[in-house]
């Protein structure tokens, strides 16, 4: 019986921590096709932005979470909004054909 008493505290102080929460892992880097990539790179958009890291501009994701439909992403290519984005950098207006930015902008869509 004194044994029981003696682990009691014991058994108590180990009832009394839970444990530890699984370490978050953070989401899936997008997959950007081919094609996207190559125009990523071809307008500079890769100088400013990544899949994976914050640089001068906005993560991928980051943009994709703001759930911009393709005409306003191709809007704000064209026109930036420092509004939309505290904390950035102002974003040049960019020249990119429509043809191109709209396939940049459904990529950008299909990521949510």
């Amino acid at each position: 019986m004194k044994k029981i008493f003696a682990l009691l505290p014991i058994v108590l102080l180990l009832a009394a921590f839970t444990p530890a929460p699984k370490p978050v892992t953070p989401a899936a880097d997008p997959v950007i096709p081919a094609d996207v990539q190559a125009l990523l790179d071809k307008y500079g958009c890769t100088a400013c932005h990544s899949a994976t890291r914050k640089l001068v501009g906005p993560v991928w994701t980051a943009v994709a979470a703001k759930k911009y439909s393709v005409k306003r992403i191709i809007q704000l290519v064209g026109k930036p909004e420092p509004a939309n984005w505290p904390g950035y950098p102002p974003m040049v207006a960019q020249k990119v054909p429509k043809e191109d930015l709209t396939k940049i902008a459904k990529w950008l869509v299909a990521l949510n």
